[in-house]
């Protein structure tokens, strides 16, 4: 009987209660720590946690190399500080033993931590750090908030639900047993998403789906799988954590006083769009464990 998958989501912040802390994904927590394998144990063992004060090693992120944990979600809700040079070295070393990794970030500059992680980071576009190789990207998408610069694409409302396109071929983490073509279609919105792509010569990544911007149609990736290769495990850069946020799945449960946009209602209607969703959190799980689906 397989052991149940060591999980840690992280973000990249100390607890502060008027941010995007850990407290924020508490819906993802859950719905992991719910699930069961064939035999009815537990799939997920999950350990949730925010970082300690910036500007010194986090004592889990910098020894995570020498950890228990399968895999490391990590949740880049920092402005550039989030991450030490040891957590970072630490994080290429887990994944260089075979373990999973997904970072995910958000729009702008928010998360460009990730800019000094390698491998999966790299995947990883910013405002003032590494911005997208098109320059033509280079402007505004959502207008709605003009505080926020580019990358911010604009998939819909926090609350609302987006269809993605799936590139060919389907990868793995998008199938669905239980959909009418046995693919997953749907993927929380949110009205200003970080901008990924491939890492110029990595050969072991591509991207698998992508989003259409709600205020321009241009068309944008959402996720870039790196599949387990000489580099490493399996690893995910997503474009936003908002796919994974509480007040995405659920406005009810609120959402950090700064966030002015009016959210919508449409996922909360769609009991297809909600199962869609959390099929693509236990995909990842099981793929990032380097498990069969």
């Amino acid at each position: 009987m397989p052991s149940p998958i060591r999980i840690l989501l992280q973000t990249t912040i100390p607890p502060i209660e008027d941010d995007w802390h850990i407290g924020r994904f508490s819906l993802l927590r859950d719905y992991l720590s719910s699930l069961t394998d064939e035999d009815g144990q537990p799939l997920c063992a999950v350990t949730a946690r925010d970082r300690t004060a910036p500007g010194t090693p986090d004592p889990v992120l910098s020894t995570i190399d020498r950890s228990d944990f399968d895999e490391l979600w990590l949740f880049a809700v920092d402005t550039g500080d989030g991450l030490t040079g040891e957590d970072c070295a630490a994080i290429g070393r887990f994944r260089a033993k075979g373990r999973g990794l997904l970072v995910t970030r958000d729009h702008m500059d928010l998360g460009s931590s990730v800019c000094t992680l390698g491998g999966v980071g790299n995947a990883h576009y910013f405002h003032s750090t590494r911005p997208e190789p098109d320059a033509s990207r280079h402007v505004a998408d959502d207008r709605e908030t003009g505080y926020i610069l580019w990358p911010n694409y604009h998939s819909g409302a926090n609350g609302d639900f987006q269809t993605i396109a799936i590139t060919e071929p389907p990868h793995v983490l998008l199938s669905d047993p239980d959909a009418a073509d046995g693919l997953i279609r749907y993927l929380p919105a949110h009205p200003h998403e970080g901008a990924v792509g491939v890492p110029e010569g990595d050969t072991s990544a591509r991207v698998i789906a992508t989003g259409v911007s709600q205020a321009s149609g241009n068309r944008f990736n959402l996720a870039v799988a790196f599949e387990p290769s000489s580099n490493g495990g399996p690893g995910l850069a997503e474009s936003t954590f908002h796919h994974f946020a509480d007040y995405n799945w659920d406005p009810a449960m609120g959402c950090p006083t700064f966030v002015s946009e009016k959210p919508g209602q449409s996922l909360a209607a769609s009991p297809e769009a909600q199962r869609s969703i959390r099929r693509y959190v236990r995909n990842l799980a099981v793929w990032l464990a380097g498990r069969s689906l």
